[in-house]
């Protein structure tokens, strides 16, 4: 018995030894690779710091090593990056704010059924209040004065009735990094809420929903105002891109507004099915159905710059872009 004990301790002692070292190498690996993203990657090289606060095993000395290894893009980079896409993630929604034009690029969010009916959760946006994200720089933020007598509402990027789950979900979509002038009557009011309320319409009937939104400037062809030989130019393929400011502040107003919409599947297996949509930012007539801006998700990425799904071939999607609604709630489950 005092053998077995003897032994015992012994395969004790040496499991542990093992497991010591073994999570030593790891460690180790761990840190090479972590050291060779941060120098190939210039946006893990730029929220390095932040990858460091995560990692508590990381001691000063590896963040010493980490600066003093540093590759060309170190060296280039010494003072800092002037800028990345600065991406915010908020407790029910993540976008990626556009500090020159005061507007979110994107804001992505994940539906699902409970969270969207009038009664999940008990949140409202009557409690909720439009407010400056205080995180964002002052020079590149913008504010509710911007807004004021601009003749534009402040629209909701991810709506407010997407988020009833929780009143913290709900008044964070008040922040002015997820808000962007739209026109009220016809628009933000009208057209674009009725696309907001088909968006939870089918997660209500499906589940779970993805959605993209975010602003466009499209360009287009100026021919009033310009003397015979400018619009002759135009005429022949010169396009620009024209759009208005408003407060001190100068947040742009959008010319276009996108939605790409991914809903998945209840079947065990089932492939998801994605609609994009492009509206205007201006009076659309009331009898006017939002099916009519269905649009290709390939023009999206061409004006706003973006890629979705990004690695995904298209047929990984069921189908694209019904042209109606029952034809969607008929072939798709």
């Amino acid at each position: 018995m005092p053998f077995f004990g003897v032994g015992l301790t012994l395969l004790v002692l040496t499991g542990s030894s093992f497991f010591v070292l073994g999570a030593y190498y790891q460690h180790h690996d761990f840190w090479h690779k972590l050291q060779q993203l941060i120098q190939e990657d210039p946006y893990a090289f730029y929220i390095r710091e932040k990858l460091y606060d995560a990692l508590p095993l990381l001691n000063l000395n590896c963040r010493e090593q980490s600066v003093g290894n540093g590759s060309r893009m170190s060296e280039i980079m010494k003072y800092g990056f002037p800028g990345l896409d600065d991406i915010r993630v908020y407790s029910d929604f993540v976008l990626s704010y556009d500090r020159r034009n005061r507007v979110a690029h994107w804001v992505y969010e994940h539906l699902r059924a409970p969270c969207v009916q009038s009664n999940g959760g008990g949140a409202s946006r009557h409690e909720a209040n439009y407010q400056p994200d205080m995180s964002v720089p002052s020079n590149f933020r913008a504010d509710v004065t911007d807004y004021k007598n601009s003749g534009f509402d402040r629209g909701h990027l991810a709506a407010a009735g997407n988020h009833k789950c929780h009143q913290t979900h709900c008044n964070e979509t008040f922040y002015l990094t997820n808000i962007a002038p739209q026109v009220g009557k016809g628009f933000n009011r009208d057209a674009w809420n009725n696309l907001e309320i088909y968006v939870r319409e089918l997660t209500e009937r499906y589940g779970s929903v993805y959605v993209c939104t975010g602003p466009l400037y499209k360009p287009k062809r100026q021919m009033a105002g310009f003397t015979e030989v400018e619009n002759s130019r135009r005429a022949n393929g010169k396009w620009c891109v024209e759009y208005e400011v408003i407060g001190e502040n100068t947040v742009a107003v959008p010319t276009h507004f996108f939605k790409v919409i991914t809903v998945e599947s209840k079947l065990p297996g089932g492939q998801p099915y994605m609609e994009a949509y492009i509206m205007p930012n201006a009076p659309i007539s009331t009898n006017t159905n939002i099916r009519n801006f269905l649009a290709d998700i390939r023009e999206i990425e061409h004006i706003a710059g973006l890629q979705f799904f990004n690695g995904l071939r298209r047929s990984f999607f069921f189908d694209t872009n019904y042209t109606t609604t029952p034809e969607l709630y008929r072939n798709f489950q």
